[in-house]
């Protein structure tokens, strides 16, 4: 099933998290993050920050704080089965420190095809504010639907 281009400019749920030093440190350990200014506050503080700073990568992780985050795809009727993860770009405006309330406020941004319809691509956008309005960053990820019963 073709993925409508009509969905460009959907927003979909926000999702707000308050960033807790623990979940800083367990998400540091889990990518392999060695610099240890994202694990100990002491060397945090020495670098010049009040607080854990975030890793770079855990924004993109802040979605999936969800009951179902992959549900707006269900909805468009996209097969989960057939959904890869082809790329996502982040663009920092500022830094995120545990403490932080963070809101991730995702959009459709772009649907196209490639290959005959064999390779659909949805492109998601998303702003992370703080709760003072602020921003944080500007995500972008790109999914692949792979659609076997089109020849390419």
């Amino acid at each position: 099933m073709a993925v409508d281009p009509a969905i460009i400019g959907t927003a979909l749920p926000p999702t707000e998290l308050t960033v807790d030093a623990g979940r800083l440190r367990f998400f540091a350990k889990a990518i392999g993050e060695i610099n240890p200014v994202f694990t100990d506050a002491a060397v945090a503080a020495a670098a010049g920050h009040a607080t854990l700073p975030v890793p770079p990568t855990f924004l993109f992780a802040i979605e999936l704080e969800q009951s179902d985050p992959f549900a707006w795809l269900a909805e468009i009727g996209v097969d989960l089965r057939r959904v890869l993860h082809g790329e996502q770009r982040f663009t920092y405006h500022s830094l995120a420190h545990a403490g932080d309330v963070l809101t991730v406020r995702p959009t459709i941004g772009d649907v196209y095809t490639k290959k005959n319809g064999a390779l659909e691509f949805i492109v998601k956008q998303a702003a992370v504010t703080r709760a003072d309005g602020s921003v944080v960053a500007d995500l972008t990820s790109v999914l692949v639907v792979q659609n076997p019963e089109v020849r390419p």
